[in-house]
């Protein structure tokens, strides 16, 4: 089992920014990536932005590309997203979570574990 703890979230004026983290637990955590989703009232889940633990490699939305920051550290079992430059509608509950294959990172249907989400507000 793996445990993911978000924090960092709260409420900021538009083209502020913040900083999410992401605490894992659990005594395996050999997972393939690790990803950010965010949910707003009414809106289903949607991707924002993943890394591969091997290599590295990050992936984002076109809606935060350029904005958004994703790294982890794999040796602390954290994950980050630094975001940039916020506008009203990233106002959303941000989710990390955990990804044991190597392929559907975009999709939060192929994720095995969850945290319990970070409120993000951005006002205008």
């Amino acid at each position: 089992q793996v445990q993911l703890v978000e924090s960092g979230g709260g409420l900021v004026q538009a083209g502020g920014s913040l900083r999410l983290s992401c605490a894992a637990s659990g005594r395996t955590f050999s997972n393939a990536a690790m990803g950010w989703f965010r949910q707003a009232p009414g809106k289903e889940r949607e991707f924002v932005a993943s890394i591969y633990w091997s290599g590295g490699r990050t992936y984002y939305a076109d809606s935060v590309k350029g904005r958004f920051t994703i790294s982890g550290d794999n040796a602390k079992k954290m994950v980050y997203l630094q975001m940039n430059s916020l506008k009203p509608e990233d106002t959303a509950v941000y989710y990390c979570a955990a990804i044991s294959s190597v392929a559907g990172i975009r999709s939060p249907l192929t994720y095995d574990y969850w945290g319990q989400g970070t409120q993000v507000t951005v006002s205008s």
